[in-house]
Parts: structure tokens; C-alpha cells; sequence
């Protein structure tokens, strides 16, 4: 590695830019080259998958499973003003945590319910 860094260090500079252009070169076609094989591999790799997504059809996973089918689930909390409706799964909606910054309780947006009940002891 030595010698070699020292034969670059005594080439003048035009010598040492016909160099750089050379390696440049070479590199952007060597690129060029891996960029189009790789793009190759990856319209194999989609064609490949497009046609088993097109083999199995909606609602089976690539794996070939079924997918799983999950109850519906109903709304429990409405926002009065837009009819807009939370499951109470998942994130807290905008006009819900916006409601409850303002000093609502959670339980104002209940759908079914004027008044949470308590629950009673047998």
C-alpha cells in the first residue's frame, strides 16, 4: 500500500485527473451494470408476486393462509357536534383528547348511555 501511495504522491496533477476521470469511468459503468441486474431480480421477484397475489385472491395472504376474519366492532363514543364515532380501540380521535384537555370526562361521549351506570354488587 505503501509504494502505491507513493507513486500517487509523485504523479503530477494532470496525471492524477486523467487517473480520476478513468476511475470514474469505470465506476458509473459498473454501476450502471449491478443497477440493471438488480433491476432484472426485482421484476422477476414482482412479477412473481403479482401473479401469486393474482393465483390466490383477495383475502389470502402471499403465504397462502387465509386471513383471519375479525368481528366487526361497534362504536361506543360519539362526538355530538360531527357524528363522528371511536371504538375506543386504537388512538384517541383529535376530538376526543381535544374534549378531555378542555375538562370533558370520557365517559360525556358514551353512545347508549345518558349517565354511566354504576355497577351494583350481587
Amino acid at each position: 500500500m505503501s509504494t502505491k501511495k507513493l507513486e500517487l504522491e509523485a504523479m503530477s496533477i494532470d496525471d492524477l485527473w486523467s487517473l480520476h476521470e478513468e476511475i470514474s469511468g469505470i465506476l458509473s459503468d459498473r454501476i450502471k451494470a449491478e443497477k440493471q441486474e438488480l433491476e432484472k431480480r426485482l421484476a422477476v421477484l414482482g412479477g412473481g408476486m403479482a401473479m401469486l397475489a393474482e393465483a390466490t385472491g383477495p383475502g389470502v395472504s402471499p403465504t397462502g393462509k387465509q386471513r383471519r376474519k375479525y368481528p366487526r366492532v361497534l362504536p361506543k363514543y360519539r362526538n355530538p357536534q360531527t357524528s363522528e364515532t371511536w371504538s375506543g380501540r386504537g388512538k384517541r380521535p383529535r376530538w376526543l383528547v381535544a374534549a378531555m384537555k378542555s375538562g370533558r370526562r370520557i365517559e360525556d361521549f358514551r353512545i347508549g348511555e345518558a349517565a354511566p351506570k354504576l355497577r351494583q354488587r350481587a
